[in-house]
Order: structure tokens, then sequence, then C-alpha cells
């Protein structure tokens, strides 16, 4: 199955998405460091509750790593990414004298990227998402269900890192089309291609999927 096939079934499937920015660059960086290896429920849980502790990113950035962590407890891995959040902030803040983070739309996308990346904590993924929820940029993330059913359908190695399987997938989807993938793939990962237990019976993509035929999805 191409990569072009994957895209029209699940389109087909889940509609044809159209790009809308979510929020500014830092609150999607602060929020795509808070979902890292843990569940949308509990990063969403982490991400309010940081706003409604300091109010805005300056207060944050003022606060010690314990009030951070300790506002966003419950949200898995609190103290690393307390740290983390901390240490981007104090960055930012040093290289650019504020807080502000709209200059990335002046960069071009490669600059862009290897800026974000440079912050701590900050992969290949969370750079992505900075990059197309807020920039639309035609970057394609890989979180956990887009590796998955990534894998599953052989377009990526299931042994690739996460950064291997981005750079793989933004070769071969198309930048129009990336956003698309992405959303669709997410959703089709969450609701049919699952973890445990995927519901390959219900798959429109089991036809062309060696794991589907296999029985047993990687």
């Amino acid at each position: 199955m191409t990569v072009g096939e994957v895209i029209g079934l699940l389109e087909g499937e889940y509609g044809c998405p159209r790009w809308r920015p979510r929020t500014e660059p830092l609150s999607e960086l602060i929020g795509t460091v808070l979902s890292q290896n843990t569940s949308d429920i509990n990063s969403r849980r982490a991400f309010d509750g940081l706003v409604a502790t300091f109010g805005g990113w300056e207060a944050v950035a003022r606060a010690d790593a314990g009030q951070i962590a300790e506002a966003i407890r419950g949200g898995g891995l609190g103290e690393i990414k307390a740290r983390r959040i901390k240490a981007l902030l104090t960055i930012v803040l040093e290289e650019r004298g504020s807080l502000d983070m709209g200059f990335l739309e002046r960069l071009g996308t490669s600059e862009a990227r290897a800026w974000l990346e440079a912050l701590p904590g900050v992969g290949p993924k969370t750079a992505a998402c900075v990059l197309l929820f807020s920039l639309g940029r035609p970057v394609l993330p890989v979180d956990t269900h887009v590796y998955r059913v990534s894998a599953r359908l052989g377009l990526i190695n299931g042994r690739a890192s996460p950064g291997r399987a981005q750079a793989m997938l933004e070769e071969m989807v198309a930048p129009q089309a990336r956003y698309s993938f992405h959303v669709n793939v997410i959703a089709h990962g969450r609701t049919v291609c699952r973890a445990r237990r995927p519901l390959c019976k219900d798959c429109v993509l089991a036809q062309g999927c060696p794991s589907a035929s296999l029985g047993s999805p990687a």
C-alpha cells in the first residue's frame, strides 16, 4: 500500500482536516513537553494546572522548578518536566530578551527546527509539533500513534528511532499532505489501530496492511 493510498483511505474515513493555528508557539512548546510519555488527559491536566497556578508564562519563568513541579503534579514525570520547562524558559529569555517566540515565523523551517531542538528537552517530535500546529510548516511529528501505525503498515522500520522515523516519513509524504497524514493517523491509532487489541476487522487499511494479514499486528 502506498502512502497516497493510506492518505486517501484515511481521509475517506475521517475527513480531510484543514490546518488552523492551535495556539502560539510557546504555549504549544510547553504543552508538547508536558505531553511527553503520558496520556492526553494527564498532559491537559498538567497544562491547565500550570496556567491556573501561575496565570502566564512570565510567572512560570520566575518560579523555581519545585513550584512548577507542584503545579503539574499528576501529569506524569512532573519533576523532570518542571526542570525542562524552567530551563527552556530561562534560555528563551536569555537569548531573546522576552518570551515572545513570534520570531520563529521569520525563520526558514530548517533554521526554526534547529533553534527549537537546541532547547533542553526538545527533540524532533516536540519541535515539529510547534512548527506544524503553531506555524503551519509542512513537517510531520511522529508520536506513538504515528509510529505504531506507520510501522504496522510497513512504511517505516519498526526498529527505527523516533527521529529517524520522522525523517523517513517526511521523505515519503508530500509536504501538502503531512498535516492530513499526521492528524488522521493519530485518529486511526486511537480508535482502530490501537496498541493493544487493534480492531483489524474494522480497519479501512487492513487489505493492504502486512500486520493485519499476519493476524498479529506488531
